[in-house]
């Protein structure tokens, strides 16, 4: 993981944020580049840092004791990894891995929680987006109890594809199969099918959506409930930016 500097940043957490706070945080905060596989924290590990992504993408994880774990929630450029840093615990709820390799905003988990202590306005945007967090997990979870796999896996594709640029993604049917919490040949079958119906195009370790439209159609009832609660999140805030927006200036010294 090695650090760099940018010339503007694209995560709309921090880009919602009025200047002045923005401003004060810059001597606080770092670029770094975040690859594959990495694994951030650990659940119920003290938290050292958070991360607000830019072009990374995490996948939030709940371990069982046997080895096996479930992804719980993603987080894009819509948010920030670490929330237990500014809810009072410290302790991270779920581990965080890198899933997508790119750049995140840095900052020290004990500078997040005096920020947010200190400049009201950075602690609302915090708390509102927390929530539409919360309700991503909730939803993830009863959708791992009660859905089919080929929903889900519509619902799982859609979620990743929403964080990143393109309609590519680069990830084995393994790691699918493990963030989704089933075995790999019920992901090979599900994939098959889709690809069979012409929604994607999968060979190993790379999926390109082809139609997204039915994608969307096939998907489980969980890809708009936890949409809609971002959705709420953007039309909370005129300064929170909507999907494909204008980049806005780069923090402060950046």
């Amino acid at each position: 993981m090695n650090t760099r500097k940018s010339t503007a940043p694209d995560n709309q957490l921090l880009a919602s944020l009025p200047t002045e706070v923005a401003t004060l945080l810059q001597p606080r905060i770092e670029e770094v580049e975040l690859t594959t596989g990495t694994l951030l924290y650990e659940a119920g590990t003290v938290l050292l840092n958070v991360y607000f992504p830019i072009t990374a993408v995490v996948s939030l994880v709940s371990p069982l004791q046997d080895g096996a774990c479930a992804e719980v929630a993603v987080v894009g450029r819509e948010g920030v990894v670490g929330v237990c840093a500014y809810m009072g615990g410290g302790k991270a709820l779920s581990s965080a891995v890198v899933q997508r390799p790119g750049l995140a905003w840095r900052m020290g988990a004990r500078d997040i929680a005096d920020a947010a202590r200190d400049f009201e306005p950075l602690m609302q945007q915090l708390l509102r987006y927390t929530q539409a967090l919360f309700a991503h997990m909730a939803q993830t979870s009863a959708c791992h109890r009660h859905h089919a796999l080929a929903p889900q896996l519509c619902r799982w594709l859609l979620q990743h594809l929403d964080r990143q640029a393109g309609q590519d993604l680069r990830i084995t049917q393994e790691c699918i199969a493990e963030m989704l919490g089933v075995r790999r040949e019920s992901v090979t079958g599900a994939a098959l099918q889709l690809q069979r119906d012409g929604l994607i195009d999968y060979s190993r370790g790379h999926i390109r959506v082809l139609d997204r439209k039915r994608l969307k159609q096939q998907s489980c009832e969980c890809y708009d409930v936890v949409e809609r609660a971002y959705e709420q999140l953007r039309n909370g805030s005129s300064a929170w930016p909507r999907h494909n927006a204008a980049r806005r200036p780069a923090l402060a010294g950046h």
